[in-house]
């Protein structure tokens, strides 16, 4: 963790990439109480697999609740995927 406020939070996501991380943001924007959701990747060599992501909320949620509902958001989709094959 870098930053842990009220209403923001900052992590390292180590070992994951442009791929996921994107689809977490996206997932986070469409939560009503997410303000702000991005990453960022300082370098894209040496930092390619240690994005960080940046969720700031209105405060009706924590950043930690915003993203246990993005996380049930991903797995819902992933078993809906897994049900189409």
């Amino acid at each position: 963790m870098i930053r842990k406020e009220k209403n923001l939070l900052e992590v390292m996501l180590i070992g994951e990439n442009h791929t996921f991380t994107n689809f977490l943001r996206k997932t986070l924007k469409k939560d009503s109480h997410v303000i702000y959701a991005a990453y960022k990747i300082e370098h894209p060599l040496i930092d390619k697999n240690r994005p960080v992501l940046k969720v700031e909320t209105d405060g009706k949620e924590t950043p930690v609740e915003a993203l246990q509902k993005a996380a049930q958001d991903i797995k819902g989709q992933m078993n809906e995927f897994k049900k189409q094959f």
